[in-house]
């Protein structure tokens, strides 16, 4: 699957930096800026990693990890501490409460960004593999290309995005509503129908060879290896 981040920032520019720089990596980002929202929205799905600010407004950040810390859902949630507290004892404070990172403001995006790799790589180290091989195909996540039997496959980004969704959970079956939520995020709004368009540029983009993508009528589709497996 593809990593999903929460940022929980009421800064809305830097909430959007940080969205933007998170999608351009390839996770799934979700925004909130209340302490309070966020954790409504925690209980009814958890991210694989929680980018939290200190300072929020409805509930703390601080008072917001101690809570996720007491809850079995969210106990093992990696979680980030965005803050402009610097001080040592802040920072002990923080890391005391739960939190996995401590960043303080102003930060160097790739360090964090580094940081959020490094984290997920230890939490779950199925989500960031940088190469995904299933038959003949072979998804390299970090120059963003597709080989198959060797030749190299020329994809649009959200051909990319829906392959690499498809290939993290080979013979999962992925309704349209899910492969929306998960390639193109929850803030996007486009018909369902959209889906179709992209398996269909997604199969051409594949050309020879068999179809690895299995259309499950009246459910949706998924990435079925056994496609590739030579007759």
């Amino acid at each position: 699957m593809i990593p999903k981040v929460m940022i929980v920032e009421d800064e809305e520019p830097l909430s959007l930096m940080l969205r933007y720089n998170l999608e351009a990596e390839g996770y799934t980002v979700d925004a909130v800026m209340r302490g309070d929202d966020a954790e409504v929205r925690l209980r009814e799905s958890v991210p694989d990693l929680l980018l939290l600010d200190w300072m929020l407004p409805g509930i703390s950040g601080i008072e917001l990890c101690r809570r996720l810390r007491s809850r079995e859902a969210t106990r093992s949630l990696p979680i980030i501490m965005l803050t402009a507290r610097g001080e040592e004892s802040e920072r002990i404070r923080g890391l005391a409460t739960g939190a996995d990172d401590y960043v303080v403001k102003p930060f160097s995006v790739p360090e964090l960004m580094a940081r959020v790799r490094a984290i997920l790589r230890r939490s779950k180290p199925e989500l960031i593999a940088t190469i995904l091989r299933a038959g003949d195909i072979e998804l390299d996540r970090e120059t963003h290309r597709i080989r198959r039997n060797g030749r190299e496959l020329h994809l649009g980004p959200t051909e990319f995005r829906l392959l690499e969704y498809l290939m993290q959970s080979p013979g999962r079956v992925f309704s349209r509503a899910q492969l929306l939520d998960g390639v193109w995020g929850r803030d996007v709004f486009v018909d369902e129908r959209t889906v179709d368009v992209h398996v269909g540029r997604l199969r051409k983009a594949l050309g020879r060879g068999r179809d690895p993508i299995r259309t499950v009528r009246g459910s949706g589709y998924s990435f079925d290896e056994s496609f590739l497996v030579p007759a």
